[in-house]
């Protein structure tokens, strides 16, 4: 049974999750609109893989005895100010998502649930790959500069990315 605690955090997770699920669908659509459709196809893959991540989360705390909360989102945004502005803003998330992760971590730690602090783990070292890919993307974004022959590879390079890359 999940100390309520526990339950509570990993609701906030759910959130967390579901609404990176959103955030990274609106860039994929916004970068699809801009003719970046190897970026978007990634995009729209990583939105899959976020709401993979939010199903795990609910899934388990009904495993366990908890009651999962299905949350209502905020709107994300519609547009953004460049393709490096998409990624800068993901890399950001992303950091922010691993904080709220380690903070459940740490409560589970406290709490000396063990059984959840290692079901956590796959989402620690989820965070570790999620951040490294994302600040590569950014790193490749930055030698581009304005190259349009640059970030047509780039793009293409994405959409390779995504369609190798199995579902979460």
């Amino acid at each position: 049974m999940l100390k309520s605690k526990i339950e509570k955090a990993l609701n906030k997770q759910i959130e967390l999750e579901a609404s990176s699920s959103q955030y990274y669908l609106a860039m994929a659509s916004w970068t699809e609109a801009q003719g970046l459709t190897g970026t978007s196809e990634f995009l729209y893959q990583h939105s899959d893989e976020e709401r993979e991540h939010m199903l795990k989360l609910v899934k388990f705390i009904n495993e366990r005895g908890g009651i999962s909360v299905i949350p209502g989102l905020s709107k994300p945004p519609t547009t953004f100010n460049s393709l490096a502005s998409v990624f800068e803003s993901l890399l950001e998330h992303e950091l922010n998502v691993t904080d709220s992760i380690n903070n459940v971590v740490d409560l589970c730690l406290s709490e000396k649930d063990y059984t959840t602090h290692n079901f956590m783990q796959w989402y620690v070292s989820e965070q570790l790959e999620e951040e490294a890919l994302a600040r590569t993307i950014l790193d490749k974004l930055k030698m581009i500069g304005n190259d349009k022959g640059g970030l047509y590879m780039f793009d293409r390079d994405l959409s390779l990315l995504a369609n190798q890359k199995p579902s979460q």
